[in-house]
Parts: C-alpha cells; sequence; structure tokens
C-alpha cells in the first residue's frame, strides 16, 4: 500500500479474469449445452455494470436476472444480450418487457395467459416445478396445462426451466426424483429447449444439463461442490484498514454488551468494517479474518461500522493504523469460509456486501473493464 493508497473505507477487489476462467469452466463442463450466467442481484453484489460486459465479451449471450428493473439495467449495458426474467410477470409490467426485449419466465398459468393475450408471439420461458415448492407450475397446473394445450398458442416458448433444491449434495434423493419429474413434465409438453442445472447441478453430470445450465454462485467463486475442494477461482478480495491499535494495560472487556474479555498484553486492531457493510453480526466473537496469510479472530461484537480484531501475534510493523490492512476475503479466506463461522451461506456474505467499499475491477483480458484502486469508487 502506498500512501495515495490510504483510507480509511475498505477496499472490495474483484478479479475479473477469475469470473471468466469460471464461466469458461462451466460451459466446457457443460458442453454442448448452452450456458447462460445468472447476474442477479446485481452479479451476486460484486456489481453488474463491471461483471455483465466481460462475460459477454467471453460469449455468453443469455442471461438470466430476477427482476424487471435488474433486466432494464442489464438491457442498458448489452443490447444485443438475450435477458431472462426470473420473477414472473404481472400486466403493468407487459409494456417495459416489450419495450426492452426481454424474455420473461412464467411461473403460473395466469403468467402464461398473460403473455398469450398480450406477448405479441415474443419468446418466454415457462418455469415447471419439479420439487423445490417455489416458483413454477405445480403438479395440477401442469395437468391443466397439458390437457388445454391451446393455452400455449401464440405463445413462443422459448425454453422449459425448473431449479434444483438439493444439487450441492450428491447422493440427495431430490436430485434424481426432480431429475425424473422433469423429464416427465418434457415428455407431456411441446418440444422446446429444456433448463434444470444450476451451478451445483452441472457437476452431477451430463444427464442433468439438458439443453442450457444457468450458474451463478460458481461464476463469483463460491464452491459449488462443498463436499469436495472448490474448482472454481477465486474472484473477490476484501480488505479493511486498520484505524487504531491499542495494547491492553489492564483487564477488561471490549465492545457493546461487553461480550468478550481483554488480558494485559493483548493487541486489539479496531478496523473499519461493520454490519452496515454487510459483515454479518453473527461473526461477533467468532469470525476468523486474515492478516498477511495469519488467521485472526473477531473479538467483541460487530458494531455497524467498527469490527476489533485480536492480532496479538502479528508483528508490529504489519499492523500500523493507516498502512496495515486485514483481509477479509481472499484467497485464503473465501467466502464460504466467512459464511460457515455467521452459520450462513457464501451467496448471503457476496449479496451482502455494502454500498461504502470503494471497489476496483482487475482484467488483464478485457483492460477496458478494469479500475485501480485509487480512482475505484463505490458502485
Amino acid at each position: 500500500m502506498t500512501i495515495d493508497d490510504r483510507t480509511t473505507r475498505a477496499t472490495l477487489t474483484v478479479d475479473l479474469d477469475a469470473i471468466v476462467a469460471n464461466y469458461r469452466l462451466l460451459a466446457a463442463r457443460a458442453a454442448p449445452s448452452v450456458c447462460a450466467p445468472a447476474v442477479k442481484a446485481d452479479a451476486y453484489g460484486l456489481g453488474l455494470a463491471r461483471v455483465a460486459p466481460v462475460l459477454h465479451a467471453a460469449g455468453a449471450r443469455l442471461f438470466f436476472v430476477a427482476h424487471l428493473d435488474e433486466g432494464l439495467a442489464l438491457r442498458r449495458l448489452l443490447p444485443d444480450a438475450e435477458v431472462a426474467v426470473l420473477n414472473g410477470l404481472f400486466a403493468p409490467e407487459v409494456a417495459a418487457y416489450h419495450d426492452a426485449a426481454l424474455t420473461p419466465v412464467l411461473n403460473d398459468l395466469n403468467a402464461i395467459d398473460l403473455w398469450r393475450a398480450h406477448g405479441r408471439g415474443r419468446p418466454a420461458f415457462v418455469h415447471v416445478d419439479t420439487g423445490m415448492n417455489r416458483l413454477g407450475l405445480g403438479p395440477d397446473e401442469l395437468d391443466r396445462l397439458t390437457d388445454q394445450p391451446s393455452r400455449l398458442d401464440g405463445v413462443a416458448v422459448r425454453g422449459w426451466i425448473s431449479h434444483m433444491a438439493c444439487a450441492d449434495t450428491p447422493d440427495h434423493p431430490l436430485n434424481a426424483a426432480q431429475h425424473g419429474a422433469f423429464g416427465g413434465a418434457l415428455g407431456r409438453l411441446p418440444p422446446a429447449p429444456a433448463s434444470l442445472a444450476n451451478s451445483a447441478a452441472i457437476f452431477l453430470g451430463r444427464p442433468y444439463h439438458f439443453d442450457l445450465v444457468r450458474p451463478g454462485c460458481a461464476l463469483y467463486g463460491i464452491n459449488p461442490t462443498p463436499a469436495t475442494e472448490n474448482p472454481m477461482r477465486p474472484v473477490v478480495t476484501l480488505t479493511a484498514p486498520i484505524l487504531q491499535l491499542r495494547t491492553v494495560s489492564h483487564p477488561a472487556t471490549i465492545g457493546y454488551g461487553a461480550t468478550a474479555d481483554v488480558r494485559p498484553g493483548m493487541k486489539i486492531a479496531t478496523i473499519a468494517i461493520g454490519y452496515a457493510d454487510g459483515f454479518m453480526r453473527h461473526l461477533s466473537n467468532r469470525g476468523i479474518l486474515g492478516m498477511q496469510g495469519r488467521p485472526v479472530a473477531v473479538i467483541g461484537r460487530v458494531s455497524m461500522d467498527l469490527v476489533a480484531v485480536d492480532v496479538t501475534g502479528v508483528p508490529d510493523h504489519l499492523i500500523i493504523p493507516g498502512q496495515g490492512e486485514i483481509e477479509i476475503l481472499g484467497p485464503g479466506f473465501p467466502a464460504d469460509r466467512l459464511a460457515a463461522a455467521g452459520g450462513t451461506i457464501g451467496y448471503e456474505v457476496l449479496t451482502s456486501l455494502g454500498r461504502r467499499f470503494r471497489r476496483a475491477y482487475h482484467s488483464n483480458e478485457f483492460p477496458e473493464w478494469s479500475s485501480s484502486r485509487r480512482s475505484a469508487v463505490p458502485s
């Protein structure tokens, strides 16, 4: 860190080349199926405006988002991409879908009827629930649709999709059950491309790939195979500067609620991150962070803007306020590990990342989408 890089804000660095490498690995594994990235939730918290263009440059042509607003934002970024919106369709939104040439995912018979009446022959995906019991046509609605095939007249079915509930647990019986249910549904429906696999299901093998896979978390470095070593490249580094360092002189407690004791001789670094930045309060007294590859522990409660870290075993020259940084996320401290300490999943860690960070994006392959740490601003 140079003097010009010093700041009281944490810095989130995104390796765009790693995202591209992860996309290519997934696409190769799923080939000849089409690989369509999920870039919902601002590309899983990492910044749609930077992530989507490099994925497009790497060959992605179909993208999935959750909400109409996300689809509109992606359309402005990628005028020639195909953009599908997962969360369904209501009447007030139909005009916006047409204006932006977005592809809705129809999750129930009402949405199918609406698109039939107002879709002008434009394509739509249709979601068939196979066991998630969330969105999609349930068994009764599927029966009604197959009994009344005219309901699809005028609907250009771009594809049939479903979603896996337990793909990250390869031996879970629901995987085979969902695969069978999806195959059974396809046998009753008009021919169209089929899509079942999320990130984890890509690793269940070719039978789960069908015509189209929709990876999300794995693109961003989350492990899609939790029982084995992560096959994906790490994408995110998050560092927080040390604001103050103190050596404890007498027995005391630290932080709100006095939940942790400190003893004489302990070195406590206070760093610039807190739950307002998405650093979960559940990490109080349990989070393990990094300092030059050394594990250091969160001590006391996480507060809104600050976290205290026990750096007793770290050499003094590494923990100078204004110069030293604590690694929250990085190659040695992945989101999955931090999530486990907080009782959640890596998806939540990434999508909760706050808006106050300086954000830096790096790419050697696509340097036009890079930004330096010095010039980066929160997105």
